[in-house]
């Protein structure tokens, strides 16, 4: 298994923390963990890698926000930075 299918990267960025709602959450099994990266993109390999192809699926349909902020893949995160994982929202009346 490669360092990242672990998430980790050995002389790499600091962690930053993923924090993932609803079917993003139930892909990865998991509502919060600390994923190297120095861009969202990265940081999305990371997960991706770590969850697996259900979260992947996920993933392609999700917003992704920095710090509350929506975000692109190339942005800069680091240490301290939270990446938020949104799937879409559906509902209705009933």
């Amino acid at each position: 298994m490669s360092d990242m299918e672990r998430g980790r990267d050995p002389g790499g960025p600091g962690l930053v923390t993923v924090r993932l709602f609803a079917a993003a959450r139930e892909a990865a099994g998991t509502g919060t963990d600390k994923l190297p990266g120095r861009t969202v993109g990265e940081v999305l390999g990371f997960a991706r890698a770590r969850y697996g192809r259900g979260f992947t699926d996920v993933l392609a349909t999700c917003r992704v926000w920095v710090n509350g902020e929506p975000a692109a893949l190339e942005d800069a995160v680091g240490p301290g930075d939270e990446v938020a994982v949104l799937p879409p929202v559906s509902g209705g009346a009933g």
